[in-house]
């Protein structure tokens, strides 16, 4: 479960980690108030939970309230991967004079903690460590052993921080393995740790995940505002939507809504796209019985997001019987209506029984059928899979 900056940020200060003086905001307002108040250059840093906001244009600088305050608004008016900003955080800007990279993880393939630093931060340390691994310091320990002050010590010397500030690069690395330990995290990182030119180090971002099956144990960050959200991402309001109704739901970046039956019949259902040359808007897990109702809240999903061009149906009746999933897009279609193509097909559990309600259903309202094609079992699964795609394609105008 990833943490905001700020409240990343918020976690080092327990640990005597140093950090800038900062301000949130929540309005363009806010904004120039912080800036007003902080009376100095400022940094404006979109508060989201998606890595890539640099890139995405999501940070920028300021020298006057007034230019804050006009940089914010682009800044709240941004979607980063898909994700509104909604808060801003405001911080004096550095004068860096280098860049340092510490952080904290478990190395899952020898089962223990890991503590790795170099002397190349700001940037990518998953690219710092493919091409220049040399760069790359790590200290591995198991969770019962004791991490000393003297190996901290090493690895700031080791990465370059200068002799005068090497204690106090020991102390920050000692700080964030304890806050790591502490919070029962899955990766604290600085990057970067800047020294700056008034020769001081700061921690100039955080990031910050934890277990959140283990957040029973840490009730005070409940009153911080940290409780149990997605794991790496905010959720889309789709996700939150989908969550609400109980529906097994995740957002993917493609243009076909996928409406399969169970979460394996999905996988293969996405495969199937994927390998007809489309993709997939979303993955959806529609098996274990669902109702007539259930079934026609996923199908409002699907169509009411706009990046999807056509959808895919399939239903593979087992216990999750075909009558109902045909019941179920029949009552989408009465309450709701249908927007986009969609292409369907049935076998197995009350397969003929669902050809027929739907038959029946086109036969009294031909209207509400005008953008679906139904089959049965005597049309293969490929074929239905090629032609959501090729639905797609022509509603994209290829």
């Amino acid at each position: 479960m990833r943490l905001y900056e700020f409240e990343g940020k918020e976690l080092f200060k327990k640990f005597k980690i140093p950090v800038s003086d900062s301000r949130l905001a929540k309005t363009t307002d806010e904004v120039f108030i912080a800036v007003n108040d902080l009376n100095c250059p400022v940094v404006l840093k979109s508060q989201v939970l998606i890595g890539g906001r640099g890139k995405a244009g999501g940070i920028k600088l300021a020298d006057t309230p007034d230019q804050a305050k006009t940089l914010a608004k682009e800044l709240f008016a941004l979607k980063i991967k898909g994700y509104p900003v909604e808060e801003i955080l405001i911080e004096p800007k550095l004068a860096i004079k280098k860049e340092f990279y510490i952080g904290v993880t478990i190395d899952r393939t020898n089962y223990k903690l890991v503590i790795i630093a170099s002397g190349e931060g700001g940037v990518d340390i998953e690219e710092t460590a493919a091409k220049h691994p040399e760069k790359i310091i790590k200290k591995s320990l198991s969770v019962e052993e004791p991490f000393y002050g003297f190996d901290a010590l090493a690895m700031a010397k080791q990465i370059g921080i200068p002799t005068e500030l090497i204690k106090s690069g020991a102390e920050i690395i000692v700080g964030l393995y304890n806050m790591f330990k502490k919070y029962d995290a899955k990766l604290v990182e600085i990057n970067p740790l800047v020294l700056t030119a008034d020769s001081k180090l700061i921690a100039a971002d955080s990031r910050v995940s934890l277990d959140d099956d283990a957040l029973f144990r840490h009730a005070e960050l409940k009153g911080m505002g940290i409780e149990k959200r997605h794991e790496e991402g905010e959720m889309t309001p789709r996700e939150s939507q989908a969550t609400e109704w109980g529906i097994p739901y995740l957002d993917l970046d493609g243009d076909i809504g996928m409406f399969p039956g169970g979460a394996g019949f999905g996988i293969m259902g996405n495969d199937f796209i994927h390998y007809y040359g489309g993709k997939p808007a979303n993955f959806m897990d529609s098996g274990g019985g669902p109702t007539p109702e259930r079934l026609a809240q996923m199908l409002v999903l699907l169509d009411d997001n706009p990046q999807v061009k056509a959808i895919f149906g399939a239903r593979f009746g087992g216990i999750s019987r075909c009558d109902d999933f045909a019941k179920g897009v029949v009552i989408f279609l009465k309450n709701h209506g249908l927007s986009k193509p969609m292409v369907l097909r049935m076998t197995g559990n009350m397969w003929q029984e669902g050809v027929r309600i739907f038959e029946e259903a086109k036969k009294e309202s031909p209207k509400l059928f005008e953008k679906i094609e139904f089959h049965g079992i005597e049309t293969p699964i490929e074929e239905i899979s090629k032609r959501a795609v090729e639905l797609a394609a022509r509603e994209r105008g290829n």
